[in-house]
């Protein structure tokens, strides 16, 4: 048995945090698993996991090795790329890390029209609200909403991104519409807790200026879409992502308003690390999700 062979085993375990699991997600068994990584910790002399009835952990090798191998089969599997182009046949496996608010927002659709149109690779999508770290966690790209700030990523901008701040028009009706940002500090507001302004909403003010106003209200939840459907409900006031409020205002369910109050928003963007090369299956995954927001823009 060679030793790429092996290291992937090695990864495929430490990736799906168990034996079980990545035997079921690679499709081979736990035990031919287990006997891969017994196999390369005795070619290594080192060992490489502490294994215990329920669980296992790394070792300080093990670390070492999962970081510097992961880095290995990426270049592998990236030169493999090159050489599949060369002959128009692109595949493979691309994990990606997305936010929930993304997967969840009628903008998810692009994740699954990529997958219908390119039935070779396989789409890994990890749905997490936090930046994760591309190179120490084996992403090879991941779908960021945000004012990009400098980094050592690469980013290719897909589409603009702004927030909205919208009501129910019955709760219009029985509050009345606020003229002012301040208005809102006595007014019921539903609380998106997994936003970073969390009850301190930031507008323009009078004169232009960066103001925050302190808002409460009924309920507060660490999800967009929840705080879209109790503004729907007529619940409160909420502050949206513009891809999620977006079908609910053009059916009327919400309106938009203090719009020219809101602060500049920044943009949805697939970003990915610094290589040598782009690997053929994640270009053509950008390039897709580019041309897909390019057209529902037009549209």
């Amino acid at each position: 048995m060679d030793t790429l062979t092996r290291m992937r085993a090695f990864i495929d375990v430490v990736e799906a945090e168990g034996f079980s699991a990545a035997g079921r997600k690679i499709g081979r068994s736990k035990a031919l698993l287990s006997k891969y990584v017994r196999e390369l910790e005795d070619e290594l002399g080192a060992l490489l996991l502490n294994r215990t009835t329920r669980q296992f952990s790394l070792t300080e090798a093990g670390h070492t090795y999962y970081k510097r191998a992961s880095e290995i089969v990426r270049e592998i599997d990236n030169l493999a790329d090159v050489v599949r182009e060369s002959s128009g046949d692109v595949r493979g496996r691309i994990k990606l890390s997305a936010p929930r608010s993304f997967a969840d927002a009628p903008v998810g659709q692009s994740l699954i029209d990529f997958a219908k149109e390119h039935p070779d690779i396989v789409l890994d999508i990890n749905l997490d609200d936090r930046f994760v770290d591309l190179v120490e966690e084996g992403f090879d790209l991941a779908v960021r909403i945000t004012r990009l700030e400098s980094s050592s990523l690469i980013a290719r901008r897909l589409a603009p991104f702004s927030v909205c701040l919208c009501a129910s028009p019955e709760l219009i009706e029985m509050h009345g519409e606020p003229k002012r940002p301040q208005d809102l500090a006595g007014l019921p507001c539903i609380i998106d807790t997994n936003g970073r302004w969390l009850s301190n909403w930031p507008f323009l003010g009078d004169g232009g200026e960066m103001i925050s106003v302190s808002v409460s209200g009924p309920i507060e939840v660490n999800s967009p879409m929840a705080a879209r459907a109790a503004a729907v409900a007529g619940l409160g006031f909420a502050i949206l992502p513009d891809f999620i409020a977006a079908p609910d205002i053009a059916d009327g369910k919400l309106v938009a308003m203090l719009d020219d109050r809101i602060l500049p928003g920044g943009g949805i963007f697939a970003v990915y690390p610094h290589r040598r090369y782009l690997p053929a299956k994640v270009r053509v995954f950008v390039d897709f999700l580019v041309q897909w927001f390019k057209v529902r823009d037009r549209d």
